[in-house]
């Protein structure tokens, strides 16, 4: 079977698959994996465009490993399966009068990819989906079940943001939050009017992020309408704040009212390849304006939207995030082009940024800029040779960094 990932660049073919149903079956599989030599990796729902998936040995699928099994209003805890959809967590939350605290504007990824790739939505007071993770159930490279929680801070740490490194995650637990509703505000705004605004557009609202459009064209690439305002260099600002239950529900488009979860999700077209690099936000003006300048002299190949938002700090080792609140710069290649140029030119221009990478997205980073960025790369790697001491979830993409 080959494997392919959502948008199409990253495809090879495993020399087995299979599909467990439940933890017993992963750790005989990674048994016999282990027994046999090969090494081993899981597919998640395939939203990453870099090779973390890659594997020359057996394929996990835990699709069918799916569900959110058990949910604490009191405690604000939530407990899934690894297969378990970002979606899936709606209805049983809901129903819990509980919600996800931060999410991103997808979500048909599975919860465990996510969480080992640093998935993020917005927001300086809130972290990436990782960060609210309180503890896991992971089969190690040896086959053994081990169980992760907050009585072994490093080891959460380390796990939290792992790129599938540590194990098989089997089961997860998430700090999660009282329900809430959002409203949406969409506007066109100016770059120097945004940048102006910075300071007050981070600070003053729940969630904040843009699209800076370079072309007039580029806004119809993620679907962003301008409902017949100018887009070429305008900003697609979106603020989501919470209100109460005295606000009606409103599905008027740039200025809707609802819950939390019908709020967060935007429909890509499969149509672009990304980079995605962390700066400090203490630098994000500094910056914003590099790269608006770099894509003006770029075009063509900057056509797509430059996408920023902000997410706030946490703890994992290898968190884009760790101990520092960030913005986030996003910048796109066209599938069937030759985008390599452009995105080195922005990985260089970034690096003066001593920016962090994306884990699921394009990046170039090395071992240098590894151990530089990321204080506790050590650790983490002293931590993944404990839990995998042959090297069994290691890839050709990741062995080089992490070894």
């Amino acid at each position: 079977m080959t494997w392919t990932n959502w948008v199409g660049n990253q495809s090879f073919t495993p020399a087995t698959t299979a599909t467990p149903r439940d933890e017993d079956e992963v750790v005989a599989l990674v048994r016999e994996a282990a027994g046999r030599g090969r090494r081993v990796r899981v597919a998640g729902a395939g939203h990453s465009f870099t090779p973390v998936v890659r594997t020359d040995g057996l394929l996990l699928d835990l699709s069918a490993m799916r569900g959110v099994v058990r949910t604490d209003a009191g405690a604000k805890r939530a407990t899934a399966l690894p297969g378990t959809l970002i979606r899936d967590f709606y209805e049983p939350l809901w129903d819990a009068g509980l919600a996800l605290r931060n999410q991103g504007d997808i979500d048909t990824q599975q919860i465990a990819g996510a969480v080992a790739t640093g998935t993020h939505g917005s927001g300086t007071c809130y972290t990436s989906l990782s960060g609210v993770v309180r503890g896991l159930r992971v089969v190690t490279g040896t086959g053994e079940v081990r169980e992760i929680g907050e009585d072994e801070p490093d080891l959460l740490h380390a796990a939290q943001v792992s790129v599938g490194m540590l194990g098989v995650v089997t089961q997860l637990e998430l700090d999660v939050t009282d329900a809430y509703r959002l409203r949406e505000h969409v506007s066109l705004r100016t770059w120097d009017d945004v940048l102006g605004d910075w300071d007050r557009l981070v600070a003053e609202h729940r969630h904040f992020g843009m699209f800076w459009l370079p072309t007039e064209e580029s806004g119809a690439l993620y679907n962003l309408d301008g409902h017949g305002e100018r887009l070429e260099d305008q900003c697609y600002v979106k603020v989501y704040d919470e209100v109460g239950p005295e606000v009606a529900d409103d599905d008027t488009v740039g200025r809707r009212v609802d819950r939390c979860y019908r709020i967060f999700p935007m429909v890509y077209d499969p149509n672009f390849h990304e980079l995605e690099y962390f700066v400090a936000l203490d630098r994000a003006p500094e910056a914003l304006t590099a790269m608006r300048e770099l894509m003006l002299r770029s075009l063509p190949d900057s056509i797509y939207p430059l996408e920023v938002r902000t997410v706030g700090p946490d703890e994992a080792f290898l968190s884009s995030q760790y101990q520092t609140a960030t913005v986030v710069i996003s910048v796109s290649g066209t599938p069937g082009t030759d985008y390599w140029a452009y995105l080195r030119s922005v990985d260089d221009l970034l690096a003066g940024f001593d920016a962090r990478v994306h884990w699921g997205k394009l990046h170039f980073l090395t071992p240098e800029r590894l151990h530089a960025r990321y204080p506790r790369a050590d650790d983490f790697i002293a931590i993944r040779r404990e839990l995998d001491p042959h090297g069994i979830f290691l890839n050709d993409h990741l062995r080089p960094l992490f070894e």
